[in-house]
């Protein structure tokens, strides 16, 4: 399953972004990878570093995948999806 999303946070994913990004996806119930669209290998989107080394910036694309499938899959991938639509990172 994966996600194709436009990153909305004004920041982009640097420092605080991907750390608080990263705690969000380490409390899904499936594992997630996260790619820029275009090229890169995806990392592992529980990883501040791995999130950082993609320099995703406010109105890149991404994609979300997880390897898991059925309800967890989806909530995983809604749930990050939705973070990364927000562009104020409470």
């Amino acid at each position: 399953m994966e996600r194709t999303v436009v990153v909305a946070i004004t920041e982009g994913l640097h420092a605080r972004p991907a750390a608080l990004f990263a705690q969000a996806a380490g409390r899904q119930p499936a594992p997630v990878k996260i790619a820029k669209t275009g090229g890169g290998d995806p990392v592992d989107a529980a990883s501040v570093l791995g999130i950082m080394t993609l320099g995703a910036s406010a109105g890149d694309e991404v994609v979300l995948r997880t390897e898991a499938d059925g309800d967890d899959a989806t909530a995983s991938l809604d749930a990050l999806a939705d973070f990364l639509s927000q562009e104020v990172v409470a």
